[in-house]
């Protein structure tokens, strides 16, 4: 049974004005470009995040990507706003995704707690750090880094290669003493998968930088988590779909809560964004049944080559 699109457009309409009323035209006047606010209303940059993050919604639930490696270049390049206001509205796009997927992933056991909450708990502090460092340096500096980041994400989603169920040796004695290992039942295979984890020290240590990355610049972690649970700790792909999510919905509200705490998360940004994201991944949601996937993740790749290359460039002065 299928819910109409009725009371979604209601709630969107109402968190938007409440959004607009919280938030002072004077609040985005800061962040743009001198000129800019008078040449252009201040009503018009909410409805325009709204529009993009609905369409960045659709593309990234059949691509395989969080909403928030997609938002945070995009938006941080071609809209008005103050990079660290990006990031953070970034970091709640991505958690309300994984808020919404976590307890059906639990329930139906692609997502595994005793894998989860180890790597969790280093990456939720290290995001931490990584989002006092990002709010510390200055914005040019962080564009810079995020340019080179998100074309290294690039060239990682493009080379990556996905194995439905890794060949694991013997697992390590850190995987045995934290008891990785589990059994799923793969519908679409109509079997049950046993799985062991191994080169767990090796996973913890990426983990780690996955969290100041993740912290650093609002992207959330997703791009990361799945090839470092699939290819090097060696879990089936879809317990490492799972898990990665569980995941982002521990990491990304740490360091949600450093920006909240630093005053750099605004209504006015943050509810339209998180608002359009989720209505248009309802659409994504849809469109995976029918679309191939491969040709959503070449438009995906060709948009952040573009945005990542854009922020590189608007780091270093050369694109304004």
């Amino acid at each position: 049974m299928t819910v109409g699109a009725g009371p979604w457009l209601r709630a969107a309409t109402v968190a938007a004005a409440v959004a607009l009323a919280i938030a002072s035209p004077d609040t985005l006047a800061a962040p743009v470009t001198p000129g800019a606010a008078t040449a252009v209303p201040w009503w018009v940059w909410p409805l325009a995040l709204f529009v993009v993050c609905f369409f960045l919604g659709i593309v990234a639930v059949p691509a395989g990507v969080g909403g928030g490696v997609l938002f945070v270049p995009i938006v941080g390049g071609f809209f008005p706003f103050h990079l660290d206001f990006v990031r953070g509205a970034g970091l709640l796009v991505a958690l309300a995704s994984a808020l919404a997927a976590g307890p059906p992933l639990l329930r139906s056991g692609l997502a595994n707690l005793r894998v989860s909450l180890p790597l969790a708990l280093l990456a939720s502090a290290s995001s931490i750090a990584g989002a006092l460092a990002g709010l510390a340096l200055p914005a040019t500096v962080v564009q810079v880094a995020l340019g080179c980041t998100i074309l290294a994400i690039v060239a990682l989603m493009a080379t990556a290669k996905k194995s439905e169920y890794p060949e694991v040796g013997k697992p390590d004695r850190l995987s045995v003493a934290l008891g990785l290992h589990g059994v799923f039942h793969d519908a679409g295979a109509h079997r049950d998968v046993a799985w062991q984890a191994h080169r767990t020290p090796v996973g913890l240590a990426l983990f780690l930088a996955i969290g100041v990355l993740a912290g650093m610049f609002g992207l959330g972690a997703g791009w990361a988590n799945l090839p470092a649970l699939n290819l090097v700790m060696g879990l089936p792909l879809k317990v490492s779909a799972g898990s990665s999510s569980f995941i982002l919905s521990l990491v990304d509200s740490s360091a949600a809560w450093v920006y909240i705490n630093q005053g750099a998360v605004l209504p006015m940004i943050a509810v339209p964004s998180v608002i359009g994201m989720m209505l248009g991944a309802r659409i994504g949601a849809r469109l995976l049944r029918v679309l191939p996937a491969s040709i959503v993740r070449r438009l995906v790749l060709a948009l952040l080559f573009f945005a990542g290359l854009r922020a590189l460039l608007k780091g270093l002065g050369i694109w304004n």
